[in-house]
């Protein structure tokens, strides 16, 4: 990863929304009261790289009131700078927004959009300053920002193009939603993206059914690097016990060296918010590159980064380097932590 100075460890774009929650186990259908919280899958990723001690910004579109003041001085709280984020002015200008009902077994975690012509949809390549292209050493996006609109797919595919020319790494996350395009648009789409892509996150289940890969996970992480000269993929191993207990695992495919990275797998974690944690999956991994040079460190720090943002509120993690780094030392020796920190 050894790069000439850049102005930023990361650069991502994506649209960033408030979440409104029902009290803890509430469902929207009977709440009085609802929780505002920010959120965004890249602005997610960009926080964790930041909250671990690297410089990076965020490429979004908010509107110019109240709303996205509030995003704003959420996104300097985490250290991402602000300093490219696209106001909008119109008369038409909102902030996208997301419902989300926790689960309890058997009741499944539940999110309803309401994002339908927010600001971010009306962002254009031409309100972006051209010098943002060399400034950063990765450039992420990911799948989610490609389905909204076809003006946030051409952004970002230009952006992508661009900073690539630029010198940045691509990195990019499938993170496939059914409820935002159907299977056959996505797999074009992402298709056209991965010949510039040199981080891939994609999970099994995107791999076999929208992606349509056959094969052992490894066959398939391996086929992505030999058919468009990816560098690297990332492929997580969650299992969900209940909504409150998950166990959470990962694999790097390294093509340099033809060799899968794994990790000890976090066991039982108790979850008390999964949204957003793939994001500091994707966050750690990106640190681990960028910070040690090493596949075997992005995946001790994706995996922890991941188990820890299972365990707080919102969509954001609050994890620093100190905490990370001990949680990895502590998960990877055999000798018992105690049950408190003090």
């Amino acid at each position: 990863m050894a790069q000439m100075h850049k102005s930023f460890e990361a650069i991502g774009l994506g649209e960033v929304m408030l979440r409104l929650s029902p009290e803890r186990n509430e469902r929207l259908s009977q709440c009085e009261t609802l929780e505002n919280r920010p959120g965004g899958a890249e602005l997610n990723v960009v926080s964790g790289i930041s909250l671990l001690g690297l410089r990076t910004g965020i490429v979004t579109k908010v509107p110019d009131n109240a709303m996205g003041r509030f995003i704003k001085n959420k996104i300097r709280f985490y250290g991402v700078s602000d300093d490219l984020l696209i106001y909008d002015k119109s008369p038409e200008k909102r902030i996208g927004i997301y419902y989300y009902e926790y689960g309890a077994y058997p009741r499944k975690p539940s999110v309803t959009y309401d994002r339908r012509n927010s600001s971010f949809n009306s962002i254009s390549i031409d309100e972006l300053d051209t010098s943002i292209y060399s400034q950063t050493k990765v450039f992420h996006t990911s799948g989610i920002t490609l389905a909204l609109s076809e003006r946030t797919r051409d952004t970002a595919v230009e952006m992508i193009r661009r900073f690539k020319e630029g010198g940045a790494f691509i990195s990019f996350d499938v993170n496939y939603r059914a409820n935002l395009w159907d299977e056959d648009t996505a797999r074009k789409t992402v298709l056209e993206v991965l010949p510039y892509v040199d981080f891939l996150f994609v999970s099994e289940e995107t791999s076999r059914r929208m992606m349509q890969r056959k094969g052992r996970i490894e066959e398939i992480m391996r086929d992505y690097c030999e058919d468009f000269d990816i560098s690297l993929v990332a492929c997580t191993d969650r299992v969900v016990k209940s909504p409150k207990c998950h166990s959470f695992n990962s694999t790097i495919y390294y093509h340099d060296e033809r060799h899968c990275y794994t990790g000890k797998a976090y066991e039982n974690i108790d979850v008390i918010d999964r949204i957003g944690s793939g994001d500091a999956y994707v966050a750690g991994v990106l640190f681990g590159l960028l910070k040690y040079g090493s596949v075997q460190e992005a995946v001790n720090f994706g995996n922890a980064m991941s188990a820890m943002k299972n365990t707080v509120m919102g969509d954001m993690p609050a994890s620093d380097f100190e905490e990370i780094s001990r949680v990895v030392r502590q998960h990877n020796s055999d000798q018992s932590s105690g049950e408190m920190d003090r």
